[in-house]
C-alpha cells in the first residue's frame, strides 16, 4: 500500500501543479453547459437527466484519457522499476475516481445554476452522481491503459469504450430518474448493486490484466 499511496500523491501533486488541465475541463463543462442553455432553456426532468450523463460521458473521455497517454515511455519503465503493475494500476484507478467524483458534483452544480434543478432529492442524485462518476472513471482508465501501449492511439479507447459503457449508462439513467420524484422504485437497490458489481469487475479484471501489459 505503500507504492500505492507514493504513487497517488505524485499524481495528485502533478494535477496541482499542472491546474491548467482541471481548470480546462471545467471550462468545457461550463461552455457546454451554457451553450445548451442558450438552445433550449430549461429542458424537462428526462431531458435534463439525459444531458448530465452526456456531458459526463464526455468529461470522463477528456479528463481520464491522459493517465496513461501522458506517460512516455522512460517514465513507465521508471515506474516499473520501483513499484509493481498492480500498485501502479491501483493508484490510477482511485486517482481518476476523486477526480471523476470531484467533476461530477461540479457538473451537477452548473447544471443547477444554467439548467434549472428539477431534482427533487438532491442527496440521492448526487450519490447516483457520484457512483457514475467512479463507474465511468474506472473502465476509462482502464481503457486507457490498452490505447497507450496500442501507440499511443486516443481513438482506440473511445471505440472500446462505447460498447462496454452503454449498458453502465442506462442503468445509472434509470437509477438517477428516481430522484425526480418522491416515488422509490422496488428495483433500486438491486440496480445501486448492479452497478457496484460491474465496478468491482472492472477493478478485478484491471488488476488481473494490467500485469500482462506492464511486461510488454
Amino acid at each position: 500500500m505503500k507504492s500505492v499511496i507514493a504513487l497517488f500523491k505524485k499524481d495528485l501533486l502533478l494535477e496541482f501543479r499542472q491546474q491548467y488541465t482541471l481548470y480546462g475541463i471545467i471550462l468545457y463543462v461550463a461552455s457546454t453547459i451554457f451553450v445548451l442553455f442558450l438552445a433550449m432553456g430549461q429542458p424537462e426532468d428526462h431531458v435534463w437527466n439525459g444531458l448530465f450523463w452526456m456531458i459526463q460521458l464526455f468529461v470522463c473521455v477528456n479528463a481520464v484519457a491522459k493517465s496513461f497517454l501522458q506517460e512516455s515511455r522512460g517514465r513507465l519503465l521508471y515506474f516499473y522499476s520501483i513499484a509493481g503493475a498492480r500498485d501502479f494500476i491501483l493508484s490510477k484507478l482511485i486517482f481518476n475516481m476523486l477526480l471523476m467524483a470531484v467533476l461530477s458534483l461540479i457538473s451537477w452544480v452548473l447544471f443547477g445554476l444554467l439548467l434549472g434543478n428539477p431534482v427533487q432529492n438532491g442527496a440521492r442524485f448526487m450519490g447516483v452522481a457520484v457512483l457514475g462518476g467512479l463507474g465511468l472513471s474506472l473502465v476509462f482508465t482502464f481503457l486507457s491503459a490498452i490505447a497507450a501501449r496500442a501507440q499511443q492511439n486516443a481513438a482506440l479507447m473511445a471505440i472500446l469504450g462505447f460498447p462496454l459503457i452503454i449498458p453502465q449508462i442506462l442503468l445509472m439513467m434509470k437509477l438517477a430518474n428516481t430522484a425526480f420524484s418522491q416515488v422509490i422504485q422496488d428495483s433500486l437497490g438491486m440496480i445501486v448493486l448492479l452497478l457496484a458489481g460491474l465496478d468491482l469487475l472492472v477493478v478485478a479484471l484491471a488488476i488481473i490484466l494490467f500485469p500482462f501489459l506492464w511486461k510488454d
